[in-house]
């Protein structure tokens, strides 16, 4: 537990996964005098007082962000806007305000507006989640050995940005600095494209007339299995994603498909050595990934496995 706060009040806007990973962090290392949370659904802050995720629950954006020395909105990059508006006349002067949405030009493009001169907006993006949602899905180690991505706006004071740095360290996650628009086109690639491609191929099993679902559930092999795990994703997060960052995910996209275009080719040309060259230089990024920490190298991707059932006895 920190030995002193790092902020005397912390008020979180937004329940679900990241917004309960955070609140339980701060509760177990003592990061905040004291954390308010709040939710836009009256069941999510029952369940939250429930589960003693804040100090206090909050009826309101308002109430919730009054006095906050570090205000974090954990709500869908659609609905941003809104929260911005709504908490802009509430705000402490001097208080950082920040986000956790996946896209960040167009969450920088819909607060900023609405926020006074007087708070700190530095944008982030905890690179950090599971296929789970929910304030019952939310858990203190979340964010270790994790990236999150500050992007403030130009100009941005930098001592408030080294504050929020020092407070996703804290919480356990790798921090880096980065324009709105470099972040979109970098997640467009590393996050955006993998889960359309992952709700397309979950899409496209779904609708086969010749392969009937329970084949699709009985058989599925480790490739379409983990795919079915990113396409199990809040859909209302990633409908906003791909709304708000459809100009990169649409570049990234057409990159992909160009690569699809070769692959085909080179499959119907029997080409194996096309297809060895390409699979080795992609088996080689995996490993990249493995050898920093963001991935285990255990077989089966660390998946437990049950005992070998017993041998029949002989006669």
């Amino acid at each position: 537990m920190a030995t002193t706060p790092q902020f005397p009040r912390v008020a979180l806007i937004g329940l679900g996964l990241i917004g309960s990973s955070i609140a339980h962090a701060v509760r177990q290392l003592g990061l905040a005098g004291e954390l308010v949370a709040t939710d836009a659904s009256t069941d999510v802050r029952a369940r939250a007082t429930e589960l003693k995720l804040a100090d206090r629950i909050a009826t309101s954006n308002a109430e919730a962000v009054k006095d906050a020395d570090l205000v974090i909105a954990s709500v869908p990059v659609g609905v941003c806007a809104a929260v911005a508006q709504d908490i802009a006349p509430h705000l402490k002067p001097g208080a950082i305000v920040s986000d956790v949405g996946s896209v960040k030009g167009s969450v920088l493009r819909a607060m900023a507006p609405y926020l006074p001169d007087t708070v700190h907006f530095i944008p982030a993006h905890p690179v950090a989640g599971t296929e789970n949602s929910g304030p019952d899905a939310g858990f203190a180690e979340l964010f270790i050995n994790r990236w999150c991505i500050l992007t403030p706006p130009e100009g941005g004071d930098a001592a408030a940005v080294d504050k929020l740095a020092e407070f996703w360290r804290t919480l356990g996650a790798n921090v880096e600095v980065m324009t709105a628009d470099h972040h979109d086109l970098v997640l467009a690639v590393t996050s955006h494209l993998p889960h359309l491609i992952a709700y397309t191929i979950v899409g496209t099993a779904d609708e086969l007339e010749d392969v009937t679902r329970s084949e699709v559930l009985k058989f599925s092999a480790g490739g379409f299995r983990d795919f079915t795990r990113i396409a199990a994703s809040d859909p209302t997060m990633w409908r906003d994603v791909f709304l708000t960052n459809k100009d990169a995910v649409l570049e990234m996209l057409g990159a992909f498909q160009e690569d699809l275009s070769k692959l085909t080719r080179a499959i119907r040309r029997g080409d194996g050595e096309a297809l060895f060259e390409h699979f080795t230089r992609t088996r080689a990024i995996r490993r990249g990934i493995v050898n920093l920490g963001q991935e285990t190298a255990s077989p089966d991707f660390g998946r437990p496995h049950g005992p070998l059932p017993k041998a029949p006895e002989k006669p």
